[in-house]
């Protein structure tokens, strides 16, 4: 389905603003990409004439970062809105992130997900407390991308699942009628077998189109094409790009229905775009897939935009772009292109095989996960039962470290006690593992790649990886554009947990927890 399709779906949706522009925004709006390069905003500056242009004439950080050490979706939208690191919003990882086998689905009826693992507040708990008719609606195609902005509020948060936009029973215990409404048109099912053809001339993209570790191997060229079944077409959907055109126009139905930003409080819509990361996964940072799923993201954004400033009018309304994390490319790529040790890594059988040697050791009745593995954090799962049989768990810990530590491709293996010891000033990566861990969250160890290398999972799988405390995985896109911002370029270091208390700066709010970042006051317009 092509954004034109979208937009004529919903063309009658659009409405006037009016009257005098207020002091402050009416409608916030931030809007996350799952896995977006800030390069290629600067790599294909000259093609892209939509959102980012429009966005890029506002205050433009080009030195912002995802300062934590496990650089993944759930961790790094636990961060935009909240102020805080990781380690504060107890949000360490995917897994540990959304999801809730205590809720259900609505209308798909699988387990749900919950906010039930974020710790504090975030800015909507701010702007409501200030403000209590505000209202929020984020949406997003991944769950932890509509959850986790907006904190343990139970507003309207919709993700999508098996063809539609659902949420859990944390938020609802039926759909709204919009959302019905929404879902009712079946685009996805409707672009069953819909080709995909690139955007501009083949001409406009230096990328080769074919090369042999995208994709698993598998429709590596353009034209990509959905399957002719509908239900299989809906399935897939979350990995093209007209998945983004989807969830704002989804967005856009949703702020017409809610009618955000038309009453006399302050209003939040936070959306999350999910198919950069799709895409990347798949073909990688230096794919002609992935030049042009950002030339469509571009055109997207631009005609969400445009809406947004037909409704509201641009001084009514405060936008920010940026990501929850980067990537790094695939190891094949980055060995032809300077970097000849880069490989993939994986600690899935030395895990298993500490695990089975721990239940030989302890005569265990059935085997039990002693450690668990995930992301660079190491778990240990004893639940006291070592130091019960006599074992020093410490000592166990650190035969595992060495162990560790000679795995081709590990740069270095470090405990949460030296973690916190370390000068965070000389050791960047310290400092990103000490904003990732809390004391209670079971980590005995902390495992950080050689910079171009990738974590494999799944019994080898093999895709464009992020999750490490490097440049590579932390760097994003940092954009505020509208009311009460100074444009410019801005080179000094930020980072992603500076953007709630700016935004609380310009709306006059206070946190109610206490923000690891700072307000960006250089991008901030004196009164």
């Amino acid at each position: 389905m092509t954004l034109i399709a979208v937009t004529s779906i919903l063309a009658g949706l659009a409405g006037h603003p009016g009257g005098p522009a207020p002091v402050k925004p009416k409608l916030v709006v931030v809007i996350t990409v799952d896995q977006l390069r800030p390069d290629y905003l600067t790599r294909w500056r000259n093609q892209l004439t939509g959102g980012f242009r429009v966005l890029q004439s506002g205050a433009v950080f080009t030195n912002a970062f995802q300062d934590h050490g496990v650089t993944e979706t759930a961790p790094g939208h636990s961060t935009i809105l909240s102020g805080r690191w990781p380690a504060h919003t107890g949000i360490l990882s995917n897994p540990l992130g959304v999801v809730d086998s205590s809720t259900q689905l609505l209308e798909v009826g699988i387990p749900g997900a919950s906010p039930k693992r974020f710790r504090g507040t975030a800015l909507f708990d701010w702007l409501h407390a200030a403000q209590p008719q505000s209202r929020a609606l984020s949406v997003s195609r991944k769950d932890r991308g509509a959850i986790l902005p907006i904190g343990t509020a139970r507003q309207e948060v919709y993700w999508y699942q098996s063809g539609i936009f659902t949420t859990s029973t944390y938020y609802h215990d039926s759909l709204p009628a919009w959302v019905r409404g929404f879902n009712a048109l079946r685009i996805p099912f409707k672009a069953a077998g819909h080709e995909y053809r690139l955007l501009l001339p083949d001409s406009a993209y230096a990328e080769p189109d074919s090369q042999p570790w995208e994709n698993f191997g598998h429709d590596v060229s353009f034209p990509h094409r959905l399957p002719t079944d509908s239900t299989r077409a809906a399935l897939l959907y979350p990995a093209v790009s007209s998945m983004d055109s989807l969830t704002l126009a989804f967005a856009l139905a949703g702020t017409e229905a809610m009618r955000l930003g038309r009453g006399d409080a302050t209003d939040l819509l936070a959306v999350s775009l999910s198919t950069t990361d799709a895409i990347g996964h798949a073909f990688g940072p230096d794919s002609r897939e992935i030049h042009d799923q950002v030339l469509r993201l571009d055109r997207y954004l631009g005609w969400f935009l445009n809406r947004l400033f037909d409704r509201y009018g641009r001084d009514k309304l405060l936008i920010v772009l940026t990501a929850d994390h980067a990537v790094t490319p695939y190891p094949d790529f980055s060995r032809q292109h300077g970097h000849p040790q880069a490989q993939f890594v994986s600690l899935d059988t030395l895990v298993s095989a500490v695990n089975q040697e721990l239940d030989r050791a302890t005569a265990a009745p059935a085997p039990r996960p002693w450690f668990d593995f995930d992301t660079g954090l190491l778990f240990l799962r004893d639940n006291g039962r070592l130091a019960s049989l006599g074992y020093r768990p410490d000592s166990v810990v650190d035969q595992v470290a060495r162990r560790i530590r000679a795995v081709p491709g590990v740069a270095r293996v470090d405990s949460p006690a030296a973690i916190a010891a370390a000068d965070t000033v000389a050791d960047p990566i310290a400092r990103r593992w000490r904003h990732e861990l809390s004391p209670d969250a079971g980590v005995v160890l902390v495992v950080t790649l050689a910079e171009w290398n990738a974590w494999a999972y799944g019994g080898g799988l093999q895709i464009a990886e992020h999750g490490q405390p490097s440049d590579l995985d932390a760097h994003v896109p940092l954009l505020l554009w509208g009311t009460g911002l100074r444009a410019g370029i801005y080179g000094t270091r930020v980072n992603t947990v500076d953007i709630a208390p700016t935004l609380a700066r310009i709306l006059g709010l206070s946190p109610l927890s206490v923000v690891d970042g700072r307000v960006l006051s250089e991008a901030i317009e004196a009164r």
